[in-house]
């Protein structure tokens, strides 16, 4: 068999990488259950109308077809079609409506599963990815302080990644009333349009994105300009919104739209202030080019590694979920998990301390004698000690090897006979130190560093 190709955009992490990652889930998903999320999964299909409500995800969503031909049933229409889900937030909004009775609200979850998207792979994009989400949904309506503690949960979350090497984080937000209160103040409609060309600031250029405004949303290039000095201003106190007010004034803008988003964004730069200063920037170049973003939107970067883009998003949506009868509104935001976990392995800044579980190799001292070494694994595995039994009776020297290849940083040696007849006790080896000590199964235990695998930063 010839050696496979890899697939481009479908990362597989080596053991050491997988560790890292499974380091990050976790730390996510604590700090999300400290906060009263809790967990869910949801089917890995939806039916391609509801995905395409998201807007420009057409041409990114894998379409499902054989299953659905192996049951004689070969859709012609895309509302019958099945494809893998390309985030959480559209599957999520199913999700409630269809349980919306076996809820209480408002609904605080988080989910952590793999989404599927058809893009071109590039450095931290990929095809197949993990997401993490948590969002807030209420029945009716959901009170504006979600939108304050759901970011600073997120900076709480990723701040405690930060002793063991992720870099610090800056989220970045802004409010869709503020943009749409000045764009309708200017006098253009197309408010959803001038979100999407703005929202290509940093992939194109300003000079670019206002001939996308001009030849896409009907503006003159003076109402251009003034969109994109109003993309300008960032902060992180309360002169961001009187920026803002005194650009309104120069072009004759007057809107209670835009003076409620600046009061919402004020309230989250005044709360992030006392509870993660530094972390939480008001910045109006942030879009978030989809459609059903209504109020707060956010975009998180790493500092010093600003070029990876945004690895966590999210905002405010008041109508992606609806029965007819009653409103789901929202607000949430999503980690790219693999995204973050490719930069901290590609740029050097974390490590795993053993890339397997194993924090001891017992040692077999002959094949006769083997299940004297699987009743010592056995006795430290009780006990909740990750063990493996050494795969052959070689050499003492190899074996100890074995564990040094693996990173694993103990090797036990049962008790038995010695050269000369005489009883031998049990024995446990650092292989880092070569300090050997007497040992029992039933008590000893290793260090709690060293007890399962760890990610630390990489100098470390």
């Amino acid at each position: 068999m010839a050696r496979p190709t890899p697939l481009s955009g479908f990362p597989e992490w080596l053991p050491a990488g997988r560790v890292v990652e499974q380091h990050v889930l976790d730390a996510l998903r604590r700090t999300f259950e400290l906060h009263g999320f809790a967990g869910i999964e949801t089917r890995a299909v939806e039916p391609l109308d509801q995905l395409l409500r998201k807007g420009e995800t057409s041409k990114e969503v894998y379409v499902l077809r054989r299953l659905q031909e192996e049951a004689g049933e070969v859709p012609e229409k895309s509302e019958k079609q099945l494809g893998l889900h390309f985030d959480l937030t559209v599957p999520f909004a199913r999700y409630v409506l269809e349980n919306a009775g076996h809820l209480s609200f408002p609904f605080k979850r988080y989910q952590i599963q793999k989404v599927w998207r058809g893009e071109r792979p590039q450095d931290g994009r990929f095809r197949e990815f993990y997401q993490a989400d948590i969002d807030v949904v209420g029945a009716g309506e959901l009170p504006y302080h979600f939108e304050v503690e759901l970011p600073l949960v997120i900076a709480e979350a990723l701040a405690s990644l930060r002793d063991v090497g992720v870099p610090p984080v800056r989220i970045l937000v802004n409010n869709r009333r503020v943009a749409e209160g000045f764009y309708r103040g200017l006098g253009l409609d197309d408010v959803d349009g001038v979100l999407r060309s703005i929202d290509k600031l940093d992939k194109i250029g300003p000079d670019k994105v206002a001939d996308l405004l001009v030849a896409e949303s009907g503006a003159t290039r003076e109402q251009a300009a003034a969109c994109l000095e109003l993309a300008s201003i960032s902060g992180a106190d309360a002169t961001v919104g009187e920026r803002v007010r005194a650009l309104a004034v120069a072009h004759g803008v007057t809107s209670e739209l835009l003076e409620t988003g600046l009061a919402e964004l004020s309230a989250i730069i005044e709360a992030a202030a006392v509870r993660a200063p530094g972390v939480v920037v008001a910045d109006l170049k942030i879009a978030r080019g989809l459609d059903y973003y209504t109020g707060s939107v956010y975009e998180t970067v790493l500092v010093g590694h600003e070029q990876l883009g945004s690895i966590c998003s999210g905002g405010r949506y008041d109508t992606l979920a609806s029965d007819g009868a009653t409103t789901y509104p929202g607000v949430g935001l999503s980690i790219g998990v693999s995204r973050l976990v490719s930069r901290l392995l590609s740029g050097g800044l974390v490590r795993a301390t053993r890339p397997v579980p194993s924090a001891v190799v017992v040692a077999v001292t002959s094949e006769e004698t083997r299940a004297a070494s699987d009743a010592v694994a056995t006795a430290l595995r009780g006990r909740g000690i990750p063990v493996e039994v050494a795969p052959s009776a070689a050499k003492f020297g190899k074996q100890i090897r074995y564990a040094d290849r693996r990173g694993i940083p103990f090797v036990w040696f049962p008790a038995g006979l010695g050269p000369d007849g005489e009883p031998v006790a049990h024995q446990v080896k650092d292989i880092r130190s070569g300090e050997q000590a007497t040992a029992d199964p039933l008590v000893w235990s290793p260090p709690a560093d060293d007890l399962w695998p760890r990610m630390v930063p990489a100098g470390d």
